[in-house]
């Protein structure tokens, strides 16, 4: 089982907040957007779902 998390470039206003919650470090910020950089280590915790104040993340399981 594997999860995927994706960042909605237009919705996301840059506020870094589930860079700094994830416990795995899978998103970075690029061009003061979130990406999941690393989102094969994603857990599917969802902390960045509850985190995003913009709604922009979704987290989906393979």
């Amino acid at each position: 089982m594997a999860f995927v998390p994706t960042v909605d470039a237009d919705k996301c206003e840059g506020c870094e907040e589930c860079v700094d919650v994830c416990p795995v470090d899978v998103f970075e910020m690029v061009d003061k957007k979130s990406v999941p950089v690393n989102a094969e280590e994603c857990l599917g915790c969802e902390s960045c779902i509850e985190v995003c104040p913009a709604d922009a993340i979704t987290v989906e399981e393979t």
